[in-house]
C-alpha cells in the first residue's frame, strides 16, 4: 500500500512528564487566530536556526473528489506551481530556488493537500506573497496550455511511481479491494489516466472555485519569526482574498468486509510477493492507536513477529513488512511481504496465517508492546527537528489540527499510546485483523496490465472562454502584488563548525552540542567503502557493512534488534564507495547503553558462518531485484559500461552473483580488520551532550581499539573517447529510463565550487535547464536532472529522467541538446545568481537534523576539509563568476564521450535511437552483460 507513514514534529518549548509516559513530551506554545475570510492561521516561534517553515494545508483531497473525475487534488497540486497572475508563469520554484528555500514541494493525501516551503528567515514575505498569490489569483493564468501540459506531467508521475515501480499496481488494485467503487478512497490519489485525461478547463476550474479557498485553509509559520510582524504579513497577503463558497463535511460510512477477498494480479517483477489489506479504525479513533502499535509488532522492523519468523529464522521471505495510514472514513492496514527465489505465495501465506493466528489467540507479550510503545514515541520526539517540510513542525500542528482540532495534541497523542495494554491492543486485534476481514492479493511474475488511454485532441478547450476572476476595480487595488517583495537583512549564516580530539588510538572524534532537544545522533566512520573492493570481491565492503548488526561476540542478531528497538533507537550500517559508516540517533537520556551498543556492533562483529549465509542470501535476491527497478538497472549498467568490471566504480555496493558466492566468513572478518581501524576512523557526535561526556565516553568505549590497517587510495579513470548507446529491453515499460553517463571528477578538485554552480542550473534544481525543458516546455517527464557523483576519486556524472516510451528519442536529443548548451550558451547573469543564491542561502536547511549534522561532519573527515568548511564555502561560492562556469562546462561536460544508457520497450524505442545519430547501439542484459562476445564491457579500467 501506499503512502502508509506518516510523520510527526513539534517545537520544544517546555517538557512536563506526563503521569503515564516515559517520555518528557514537550507541549507546543502556537498562537492560533482566524482572518475574517476564515483562513486559519497558525504561529510558533523557534529561533534556534535562521529559518522558516511555511505549511498551508487545503483541506481537500480524493476524500471530496466525485467518481470519474479522480485525481484534480493532486492534478492541483501540480497546477499550483505552473504561476498565478501576479507571480508570472512557472516562476514559483525559480523564487524559492533563488531565495534558498531547502525545502519546497506539495503532497496530496486523501483527506488534504498541503504546499510547504522552508527558506531562510528574512525571505518570509516572499513566501507568503507566493502563496497568497495562487490562492486568491491562480485562475487567471490557469488556461488550456498549461493543463494539457500537467495533465501530461501527472501521467507520466502515475506511469513512473505506479505503473513503473515494482508492484505498484498490485499496490494501487489493494484500495480498489478494500473500499467499494465510488468511494472517495477507492481511486489511487494520483487519480486513473482516464480521468486525468478527462480533466477539462471548466471542470478544475470549478473545483479550484469551490476548494482552494482561505475559509478551507490553515496556514501554519515556525521559525525565527517575530510574531507580531509576521501576522502583519499575513494580513497584507492573504485577508484581501475573497471567503470562498461553504465547504461540507463529508459523512460517508466505510462499509466493512466481512469475507475475504482473494486475488492474484501479475507484474514484470521477479519475485512474488504476498500482500494483505484490512481496514482498521478511522484516525484518532477507538482503537487507532492500537492498530498502529499492532503494525510495528507485526511488521515494523527486525524485531517484529513477520520479519523474525520469515525473514530470519524461516528465510522464506526478502521482506516483511507492515504499515497503516490513519485517514479520516477508516484506515486501510496491510502487510507485504516479498518471497524468496523458488518460494510460492502459498508458503508465504501459510507463514504469515501462522503468525497472525499465534497473535490473534495469545497477544503481545508487555515486552513487545514496551518496544513498540517506545519506538513510536520516540519517533515522534526524533522529528521535532525540522521546522517545516513533510512531517516538520508545521506539518504538524496542520496534521493534529485536521483530524482533531487540536494543533497542541501530542501530549494526549503520546498519552494515547501509553494507555493500551496487551489485554486492550489484543481486543482490537481480534476485531479488525480477522481473516474474513481481509484482503489476500498474490502479486506473482508476469504480464503488466497497465489502463492507458491517448492524450486528448490538440484543440481540447479551444472554444472555452476564460472570465477574469474578479471585477476592474478589486484587479487595481491588488496591483501592487505585482512586485516580489524585497528580502530582509541576510540572517548569519550559523553553519557547524565542530570541535576535534583525537583518542591515543589514533580515532579521531568530532563534537556538535546542541541541547535544544534531548536527542543525540552517533556515527562511526572508516575508510572502509567499495572504493576497497577488488574484482573477484565486488561487494565486500557493503557486505561487511551489512553483517555488523548480524550479530556480535555478545549480542545476537534478535537482540540487536530488540535493544535498538528498547532504547527507541534508530542503527543503521551501510557502505559508500568513500566509506562504511554505523550511525545511530537515540534520546539523549539514553546515551549510554546506545554507544555501549554502537560501540559492540562496530568492534566485536561475529560474521557468523550461518549469519553469513543469510544475509548473502538476501543480497543475492537484492541484485534479482534490480531488474524490476529501471532506473538502479541504468545505474549498474552505467557503472559496468564506463568504468569496466576490473574498477571498483564498475560494480554496485551489493557486489554480483559470482562474487557475492565466493564471499565467506573469512574475507568479511578480513577486510573489517583491515579498514575497521581506529587510525582509518573516526567518532562523531550531534546533538545533547557536552564535551567532557563525549570524551569519556569515547575513551571508555574505542579507547581500548588496537586494530591496525590503512586506507585504500581510491581508483583512477579515464574518459570514454567515444560516444554509444547502451539499451537494455524491457518489453511493454510503460516508460524509458535515459540516462547520459560519464567520468567526473573527484571532490578534491579545486574546481568544485564552479562545478556546483554550474550544475546547479544545469540540472541540479527543478528550475533547471534540463527539467524546464523535458518536463515543464514538452511534458516528456515527471522530472529531469543532472548530478555529479562526488567522491575521493573520480566518480561518475550522469544526466536523465524517466520519460514516456513514445518520446524516448525526442526527449534524448533534448537532454543532449541542453547538455550541449551547458557548453555553448554560459549562464546569463539571473543564472548565475540564482545558482549562488540557491547554494549558500540553502546551507542551513542541510543541517537542521543532528544526522544531517553528523553526516556533514562525517564529508569534512572523509575529504580532508577543514573544520571550518561550511563556514568557508560561501564565499568560495559567491566568488565563481560566469566565466568559471563556462570553463568547468566546457571542461567537464563533454557529451560527445557521454553514454546514453536506456532502459526501455526496444521494439517500440529502438529505431527512434538509431535515428538520432549519437552512436552505436550496444544492447546488454537486465544483469547489466553485454548480449554479444563482441561487445565490450566497458572502456575504462582502473590504472
Amino acid at each position: 500500500m501506499t503512502s502508509f507513514r506518516r510523520l510527526f514534529a513539534i517545537l520544544l518549548l517546555a517538557a512536563p512528564l506526563l503521569a503515564q509516559s516515559k517520555l518528557n513530551v514537550p507541549t507546543i506554545a502556537y498562537e492560533q487566530y482566524k482572518l475574517p475570510n476564515g483562513l486559519q492561521v497558525l504561529m510558533v516561534e523557534d529561533h534556534r536556526l535562521p529559518l522558516v517553515g511555511v505549511d498551508l494545508w487545503y483541506h481537500v483531497g480524493p476524500v471530496k473528489e466525485k467518481e470519474g473525475r479522480t485525481g484534480f487534488a493532486h492534478l492541483f497540486e501540480h497546477m499550483m506551481f505552473e504561476g498565478s497572475k501576479h507571480v508570472g508563469e512557472k516562476a514559483h520554484f525559480k523564487y524559492l530556488e533563488a531565495a534558498g528555500a531547502s525545502d519546497i514541494n506539495g503532497t496530496t493525501d486523501f483527506d488534504r493537500t498541503n504546499y510547504f516551503e522552508t527558506l531562510p528567515a528574512n525571505q518570509l514575505e516572499l513566501a507568503l506573497w507566493l502563496e497568497s498569490d495562487r490562492m486568491g489569483f491562480l485562475l487567471d493564468t490557469l488556461d488550456r496550455t498549461k493543463l494539457a501540459n500537467q495533465r501530461d506531467v501527472v501521467r507520466n508521475e502515475r506511469r513512473q511511481s505506479v505503473e513503473g515501480q515494482p508492484y505498484g499496481i498490485a499496490e494501487e488494485l489493494m484500495f480498489h479491494e478494500l473500499y467499494p467503487k465510488g468511494h472517495p478512497y477507492y481511486a489511487s490519489v494520483i487519480g486513473s489516466h482516464a480521468d486525468v485525461e478527462a480533466a477539462r478547463l471548466n471542470d478544475v476550474r470549478e473545483f479550484f472555485k469551490q476548494y482552494y479557498t482561505p475559509n478551507n485553509a490553515t496556514l501554519v509559520i515556525t521559525g525565527d519569526i517575530s510574531k507580531p510582524a509576521a501576522k502583519a504579513l499575513v494580513e497584507k497577503y492573504f485577508g484581501p482574498i475573497p471567503q470562498g463558497p461553504p465547504v461540507e463535511a463529508v459523512n460517508i460510512k466505510t462499509p466493512p468486509i466481512t469475507q475475504e477477498k482473494r486475488l492474484n494480479v501479475t507484474d514484470q517483477v521477479q519475485l512474488p510477493k504476498v500482500l494483505l489489506g484490512w481496514l482498521a479504525p478511522a484516525a484518532f479513533a477507538p482503537g487507532d492507536a492500537e492498530m498502529i502499535l499492532a503494525n510495528q509488532i507485526l511488521g515494523g522492523g527486525k524485531s517484529s513477529r513477520l520479519y523474525r519468523k520469515l525473514v530470519y529464522e524461516q528465510q522464506i521471505a526478502q521482506d516483511a513488512t507492515c504499515f497503516q495510514e490513519s485517514l479520516a472514513l477508516g484506515s486501510p492496514m496491510g502487510c507485504e511481504i516479498t518471497a524468496k527465489p523458488n518460494v510460492t505465495p502459498e508458503q508465504i501465506e501459510k507463514a504469515t496465517n501462522d503468525v497472525m493466528a499465534d497473535f490473534l489467540a495469545n497477544g503481545a507479550t508487555q515486552a513487545e508492546l514496551d518496544r513498540a510503545r517506545t519506538t513510536i514515541e520516540a519517533r515522534k520526539i526524533r522529528n521535532l527537528e525540522r521546522l517545516g517540510g513533510f512531517g516538520g513542525v508545521a506539518d504538524m500542528l496542520n496534521y493534529y489540527n485536521q483530524y482533531v482540532g487540536d494543533p497542541g495534541y501530542l501530549p494526549k497523542d503520546i498519552a494515547r499510546y501509553d494507555a493500551v495494554t496487551p489485554e486492550s491492543l489484543l481486543a482490537t486485534a481480534k476485531s479488525t485483523l480477522q481473516q474474513n476481514q481481509r484482503v489476500t492479493m498474490f502479486c506473482t511474475p508476469g504480464k503488466k496490465v497497465v489502463d492507458d488511454v491517448p492524450r486528448s485532441p490538440e484543440n481540447t478547450d479551444a472554444d472555452v472562454k476564460v472570465e477574469p476572476e474578479y471585477t476592474a476595480e478589486f484587479d487595481k487595488a491588488q496591483a501592487w502584488r505585482a512586485t516580489a517583495p524585497k528580502a530582509g537583512p541576510l540572517p548569519k549564516l550559523q553553519l557547524p563548525v565542530p570541535a576535534e580530539f583525537k583518542l591515543d588510538n589514533g580515532l579521531k572524534v568530532y563534537l556538535v552540542p546542541d541541547h535544544s532537544l534531548p536527542l543525540l545522533a552517533m556515527r562511526v566512520m572508516s575508510l572502509g567503502g567499495s572504493d576497497a573492493n577488488t574484482h573477484e570481491k565486488s561487494g565486500v565492503a557493503g557486505f561487511t557493512a551489512a553483517m555488523l548488526t548480524e550479530g556480535t561476540a555478545n549480542r545476537t542478531a534478535p537482540q540487536i534488534a530488540d535493544e535498538t528497538d528498547k532504547l527507541g533507537a534508530t542503527l543503521n550500517t551501510g557502505a559508500t564507495f568513500d566509506n562504511a559508516a554505523v550511525s545511530m540517533s537515540v534520546l539523549s537520556n539514553n546515551t549510554d547503553p546506545a554507544i555501549d551498543l554502537l560501540s559492540d556492533v562496530v568492534l566485536h562483529p561475529k560474521f557468523d558462518a550461518k549469519e553469513t549465509d543469510r544475509i548473502r542470501k538476501e543480497r543475492q535476491t537484492g541484485l534479482i531485484q534490480l531488474r524490476d527497478d529501471p532506473f538502479q538497472l541504468a545505474i549498474r549498467v552505467g557503472n559496468r559500461a564506463e568504468f569496466g568490471t576490473q574498477s571498483p566504480y564498475g560494480e554496485i555496493e551489493l557486489g554480483t552473483p559470482e562474487s557475492l558466492k565466493s564471499t565467506t566468513s573469512d574475507d568479511l572478518t578480513n577486510f573489517w580488520k583491515s579498514h575497521y581501524t581506529p587510525a582509518n576512523s573516526a567518532l562523531i557526535f550531534s546533538g545533547d551532550i557536552t564535551e567532557a561526556k563525549a570524551r569519556e565516553l569515547a575513551k571508555k568505549y574505542f579507547g581500548a581499539w588496537t586494530a591496525k590497517g590503512s586506507a585504500t587510495e581510491p581508483p583512477k579513470t579515464v574518459t570514454a573517447q567515444s560516444r554509444k548507446i547502451v539499451l537494455v529491453d524491457q518489453p511493454g515499460a510503460p516508460q524509458s529510463v535515459i540516462l547520459a553517463y560519464g567520468v567526473g571528477v573527484p571532490r578534491s578538485n579545486p574546481d568544485y565550487p564552479a562545478i556546483t554552480v554550474m550544475n546547479t542550473m544545469l540540472g541540479g534544481l527543478f528550475s533547471s535547464r534540463i527539467n524546464m525543458n523535458l518536463r515543464e516546455k514538452n511534458g516528456f517527464t515527471y522530472g529531469a536532472f543532472s548530478a555529479f557523483s562526488w567522491r575521493r576519486g573520480a566518480g561518475p556524472f550522469f544526466a536523465g529522467s524517466q520519460v514516456r516510451t513514445d518520446v524516448t528519442a525526442p526527449a534524448a536529443r533534448e537532454l543532449f541538446a541542453e547538455l550541449d548548451g551547458i557548453r555553448t550558451r554560459p549562464l546569463t547573469a539571473d543564472e548565475l545568481k540564482m545558482s549562488k543564491d540557491s547554494v549558500i542561502r540553502s546551507l542551513p536547511g542541510d543541517f537542521e537534523t543532528r544526522a544531517a549534522v553528523a553526516a556533514g561532519v562525517g564529508n569534512i573527515w572523509t575529504y580532508s576539509l577543514p573544520l571550518d568548511y561550511y563556514r568557508q564555502i560561501e564565499g568560495k561560492i559567491e566568488a565563481v563568476t560566469a566565466e568559471d562556469t563556462s570553463r568547468v562546462a566546457k571542461q567537464y561536460v563533454q557529451p560527445d564521450k557521454l553514454l546514453l544508457v536506456t532502459i526501455g520497450d526496444k521494439a517500440k524505442i529502438e529505431s527512434g535511437l538509431q535515428e538520432l545519430k549519437l552512436g552505436p547501439i550496444e544492447l546488454w542484459t537486465s544483469d547489466a552483460e553485454p548480449m554479444s562476445a563482441g561487445s565490450a564491457a566497458g572502456g575504462n579500467k582502473a590504472q
